[in-house]
């Protein structure tokens, strides 16, 4: 909002930069969109702009709770500012709920209620108002822009008349079929408008109602001779009925209306017999459907008819059918040699609970060829794909969940996919006795969504050549299928809120492994309840933010996690402490470049056995080691408080390296038995190598296997961040060695907030060209380092080369390294000062020094007594190494 709010008064362009950076930073912060604050900065730039205008803001508050808008900039109590907002959805929404807001209002001087609400509207007073709304929508969207306003009113209109329909009278999942019903109808005409209707008209078009108030409102439009539906109840009056596109049956007396308005359905494009369960569902008459030669959508509830001849065997222009615990009459009339024609037009098949094989026979299949959905729940179960095989070529969307009867173990549906290079959706949830999972790229190339929630028997989610890259949501919760499935590309929520279920330790999911790997487009990603899986691989997904309170759920026995190739990836949220206390996660493996580099090898955990944790990290984003901090400090954690006997440590091998999407080299990572370091390059613009044969070979970092290692490489990202934020590792890591190379932007390296870096050996620095200190102080640190300094008392080692403005080690306090043996410095031409040798063991000999002369004849000295003095060193070698010096334009070269 408070973005809005500064494109509306069109700030200049660096304050309007900042959200995008301050989303940058919430991103590797793991910040959820919805928990985002407010920008100060750009409060005050608001509040600059604002702070001497009286104006009049209108806020349209989609909530029921106030907002308070001087967080944004805007002060209504101190400057002369007015707003005016709505509370609740200013459209869609009948119902009365201003006692409850009034009841938490704390900053409105004035609360005004109008008294007229949506059932004291006339009928085209009610329409306008929709109209107005449509146009808001259209408004909104910029992909809407050519849509009719009267094709979105009308559709707002049908899904008011389904949520009356049925919002007592059957569990139908109506609210997900909403824009089939808008497009088998015809209110929706061009198909290039399809997607359109399927994402932001069904996320726009939500009414919501109290059931009182719908029922008045509803009521009152049915009595417009104009409006286009109608709905038949027990009460109703016939004389009342009257031609209508839209029609609901609610009323069990099917033969007095099948006797008394059978001509009236002739208009009737979209027809609901929506009636109540009961053990012996009413029968349609014979001809019930015979004068609807205009229907696009029907559906019955709880009805039965002649499997052998249907009633809508007439209905030529059908789109729809929908079937909800249907049942054969055997005492209706059939007609021989029925005609399923009507079945040619078919673009959506939805059957639930009702036990039809004949529907799905290989013939109606055939018939059926320009099917687009297919959607059966209970009875039938996976196995019927195989029927599939070369039919419904066209089909999009195949839901097979919660099936009643068992799979057939002679079955085979290894290719049922083969041609079905259209689908997006594909729900097998519930199906408990599937075993393999039979599809794979090079079948549904186009597969977005794929569900197997509750699917206990699958041993494995892994296909030989990998899931479709186009992979975006895939799911599978070990809890069981969702209560209602979605029709767009989101996880329905109802899924991850619903509580553990009591049986859940009971149910045995078989799944160990899961493999993502290649779907480039997965962002969309849950599984639960999976106690036995072990493996997970997410590697080149598009996942932003790998949630494991959320996405990863009650997996106890995870002990393989891969995310290579994940170049979005910005975050890893491990939960609680309570929640990190139940993971086993042995082997994590990430990076984060734009490609993955061939000749990468996983580890296998045989090659650390004697870690708890084996941790591999490539990033492009030094930001990302964020991630690492909690997950390395509660492993430690385990060690230090009283579970040594369990946990080992943590073996890591992390690299901060460049990404050819920036621009930078790419270092190839080579199996994890040996250690990989790119040859230092001459900073050419700044050196020129003429010198002695020690200088020109510059020593390489230490190559030796640790148990822990870090590189920091050229082309780092947001590498200043990141170090600065190194204090929670100084405890765990026990650092042995420091390695940086190639961050000219980089300033300082590290914050010092300890009193001393007991296991540091070696400082090996090159090319970093704004370093001015390796180590400042941090915001806290022990206040007697600033008497005594920081000792390093096993540094043995400083190699740096090419930090023309490095001026100290550690700066503001005393450095001491009193184990100090090797001083090789290059190109750091500012450098004043070197470590205080003091506490030096008596004999030890001297430290070896190389570095050109001018550099060591400006070095400033503390004398003997400090430990530190020029001839507590070795005398040093120099070389004819220079500086290439700047000659002024016009010199003339002698």
């Amino acid at each position: 909002m408070q973005k809005k709010i500064a494109e509306e008064l069109e700030l200049d362009l660096e304050t309007m930069a900042m959200f995008d950076k301050q989303d940058e930073v919430d991103d590797f912060n793991g910040v959820d969109q919805d928990s985002r604050d407010v920008l100060r900065s750009v409060s005050t730039a608001i509040d600059q702009k604002l702070g001497h205008r009286k104006f009049i803001m209108i806020f349209l508050n989609g909530g029921k709770d106030e907002v308070d808008v001087s967080r944004f900039g805007i002060n209504p109590e101190y400057r002369d500012h007015t707003i005016i907002w709505t509370f609740n959805r200013l459209y869609l929404t009948i119902r009365e709920d201003h006692i409850e807001i009034k009841r938490k209002l704390r900053y409105t001087d004035i609360f005004v209620l109008v008294n007229r609400t949506a059932n004291g509207l006339t009928s085209s007073e009610f329409c306008a108002v929709l109209r107005e709304v449509a146009a808001n929508i259209v408004a909104r969207h910029p992909c809407t822009h050519n849509i009719n306003l009267t094709m979105v009113m009308e559709c707002c209109l049908y899904e008011l008349f389904m949520q009356y329909s049925f919002h007592r009278a059957t569990s139908f999942a109506w609210a997900a079929h909403a824009p089939n019903y808008w497009m088998c109808d015809g209110i929706i005409k061009e198909d290039g408008k399809k997607e359109i209707c399927r994402s932001t008209l069904h996320q726009e078009i939500h009414w919501e109602c109290d059931a009182s108030r719908l029922d008045l409102v509803f009521e009152g439009l049915m009595k417009d001779p104009e409006a286009p539906f109608f709905i038949v109840k027990d009460d109703i009056s016939f004389l009342e009925m009257r031609p209508c596109r839209w029609i609901c049956v609610t009323s069990k007396d099917l033969v007095r209306i099948h006797v008394d308005i059978k001509t009236r359905f002739k208009m009737a494009s979209s027809l609901f017999v929506a009636l109540e369960e009961s053990a012996k569902p009413p029968c349609l008459p014979n001809g019930f459907l015979k004068h609807c030669s205009n229907l696009c959508v029907l559906a019955l509830s709880h009805c039965a008819f002649s499997f052998v001849s249907p009633p809508f065997l007439r209905c030529h222009k059908l789109r729809f059918l929908g079937l909800d615990h249907c049942s054969h009459d055997n005492t209706s009339e059939a007609e021989d040699n029925a005609n399923w024609k009507c079945l040619q037009n078919l673009w959506v098949l939805d059957l639930r609970y009702t036990e039809w094989d004949d529907i799905l026979s290989k013939e109606k299949m055939n018939i059926m060829a320009n099917l687009r959905e297919v959607n059966i729940e209970g009875y039938m179960c996976w196995q019927l794909i195989a029927i599939f095989h070369r039919r419904l070529l066209y089909l999009q969307r195949l839901r097979i969940i919660k099936p009643t009867h068992k799979a057939k173990t002679s079955t085979e549906s290894s290719n049922s996919f083969m041609d079905k290079t259209e689908l997006e959706i594909l729900d097998l949830s519930g199906n408990r006795d599937m075993e393999k999972l039979s599809i794979s790229s090079s079948m549904a190339r186009s597969l977005l969504v794929l569900i197997l929630d509750g699917c206990d028997g699958l041993e494995d989610v892994v296909v030989p050549d990998g899931l479709p890259s186009s992979l975006r949501l895939f799911s599978f919760d070990g809890y069981g299928p969702a209560a209602r499935w979605m029709s767009s590309f989101e996880l329905p929520l109802q899924s991850s809120e619903r509580e553990r279920p009591p049986n859940a330790d009971k149910r045995v999911v078989k799944t160990s492994k899961i493999s993502l790997q290649g779907c480039t487009q997965l962002e969309n990603f849950f599984v639960r309840g999976l106690p036995n899986l072990v493996e997970l691989d997410l590697s080149g997904s598009a996942i932003k933010v790998l949630d494991l309170t959320t996405m990863v759920v009650d997996v106890p026995g995870l002990k393989r996690l891969f995310l290579l190739g994940c170049e979005h990836l910005s975050a890893i949220k491990w939960g609680s402490y309570d929640s990190m206390k139940q993971l086993k996660l042995q082997l994590l493996c990430i990076d984060t470049r734009h490609r993955r580099v061939p000749g990468f090898t996983r580890p296998s955990l045989a090659q650390h056995k004697s870690f708890s944790l084996q941790l591999h990290a490539t990033f492009a984003d030094a930001r990302l080691t964020r991630t690492l901090y909690e997950l390395i400090d509660h492993y430690e954690s385990r060690l230090y408080f009283g579970e040594r006997y369990y946990y080992k440590g943590v073996y890591f091998n992390i690299q901060i390296t460049s990404s050819i999407e920036y621009g930078g080299e790419m270092i190839q990572i080579q199996p994890s038995n040996r250690q990989h370091h790119v040859p230092v390059r001459g900073y050419g613009d700044v050196f020129s190598n003429i010198g002695d044969a020690p200088m020109l070979a510059f020593p390489q970092p230490p190559t030796e296997r640790l148990g822990r290692h870090i590189e920091i490489g050229s082309g780092s990202r947001g590498l200043e961040s990141a170090l600065a934020e190194y204090n929670s590792l100084y405890a765990l890591m026990e650092w042995h060695h420091l390695h940086l190379r190639s961050c000219p932007r980089l300033q300082f390296v590290l914050p010092v907030w300890v009193a001393s870096f007991p296991s540091l050996e070696t400082l090996h620095i090159t090319h970093c060209g704004d370093l001015t200190h390796v180590f400042v102080l941090g915001g806290r640190y022990p206040q007697e380092i600033v008497t005594y300094g920081v000792p390093f008392p096993n540094l043995t080692t400083i190699h740096f080369h090419g930090l023309p403005k490095l001026q100290r080690i550690m700066c503001e306090v005393k450095m001491l390294a009193p184990a100090l043996e090797t001083v090789m410095i290059r190109g750091c031409f500012a450098l004043r000062q070197l470590p205080s040798l003091q506490g030096r063991r008596r004999g030890a000999k001297r430290p070896t020094v190389e570095m050109e002369k001018d550099v060591w004849d400006a070095l400033e000295w503390d004398g003997l007594a400090a430990g530190h003095h020029p001839d507590l060193f070795e005398p040093p070698v120099h070389s004819r190494y220079y500086r290439r010096r700047r000659l002024l334009r016009g010199t003339v070269l002698r």
